[in-house]
C-alpha cells in the first residue's frame, strides 16, 4: 500500500509543481509532468529514509514529494535547455 500512497502523492505533488514551475524548458504534457511528481515523490521519501526523516516503509508527506518533484522538474529543465 506504499507504494500505491507514494503513486498517489507523486501524482498531486506533479501537479502543484507544474503549477509552481512553469516554464518553456518544462514539461507540458500532462502525463510527463505527472510522471516526474511520482518520481520526485519516490525521490523525496528515498532521500528522507536514508537521512532518518522517514522510518522505512514510511513514505514522503505531500510537501516532501511536491519538493522532491520540483528538484526533478528544475534537473528537467537543466538537460531540456542544454539540448
Amino acid at each position: 500500500m506504499g507504494i500505491i500512497w507514494t503513486i498517489i502523492i507523486g501524482f498531486i505533488a506533479g501537479i502543484i509543481a507544474k503549477f509552481i514551475m512553469p516554464g518553456r524548458n518544462e514539461p507540458s504534457g500532462f502525463i510527463l509532468t505527472t510522471i516526474l511528481g511520482i518520481v520526485g515523490a519516490f525521490l523525496a521519501t528515498f532521500l528522507g529514509q536514508a537521512l532518518g526523516w522517514y522510518a522505512p516503509g514510511e513514505g514522503a508527506g505531500l510537501i516532501g514529494a511536491i519538493v522532491g518533484a520540483v528538484i526533478v522538474l528544475a534537473i528537467w529543465g537543466l538537460v531540456a535547455r542544454r539540448r
